[in-house]
């Protein structure tokens, strides 16, 4: 098994589709438009609209700054560095208001046709099972992680996703002080 890393500041920034923000990919499966999976940060300076993505549903989790407030339609999420992540559908109009200046967020995008997703914190030890193939990543919040699969262990430094394609009957622990983990299962 092998661990893909990719550290924030090798990821180039790109405009957001809807101009409202800059994003920097870390990982997508496949690579190119026709991702089943992409995990992205995003840079917030001002409030606004999210681009909208049809037949996506969307992960999001407050990596820095003092958080957001994300309004949907019916329901309003305050989110900041001490709250779970939030799943949404990416068809939904979002708009989102910063608390206390800029941030910086973590973004799980997944085709629901092709795959369902996942994403917690984990603040000491979270153990995860493939009972069935699938692709485990982590990120690194501002100290390094530890990844163990086989007696074989990963130090990840800060600011920085792993990623690796489980296969099925395998574990792995991730051991961090603030991380956030996702788990995607391709659908059969």
């Amino acid at each position: 098994m092998t661990w893909h890393l990719t550290s924030l500041d090798s990821a180039a920034p790109a405009p957001w589709r809807n101009g409202g923000g800059v994003t920097r990919e870390l990982a997508a499966q496949p690579a190119g438009a026709d991702w089943i999976w992409r995990i992205s940060v995003a840079e917030v300076a001002a409030d606004g609209p999210f681009s909208r993505f049809p037949g996506v549903q969307r992960w999001f989790a407050v990596l820095g700054g003092a958080g957001v407030i994300l309004k949907l339609p019916g329901a309003e999420h305050r989110l900041t560095l001490a709250t779970a992540p939030l799943s949404f559908d990416g068809e939904q109009p979002v708009a989102c208001e910063l608390l206390h200046g800029p941030t910086r967020d973590l973004n799980l995008m997944v085709r629901r046709d092709r795959a369902g997703a996942q994403m917690a914190r984990v603040e000491g030890v979270r153990h995860v099972a493939a009972p069935r193939a699938k692709v485990v990543a982590v990120y690194a919040v501002g100290e390094p992680l530890q990844v163990r699969h086989e007696g074989k262990s990963v130090v990840v430094a800060p600011d920085t996703l792993a990623w690796a394609s489980l296969p099925a009957g395998a574990e792995v622990a991730v051991t961090a002080a603030s991380a956030l983990a996702m788990e995607i299962e391709p659908w059969a």
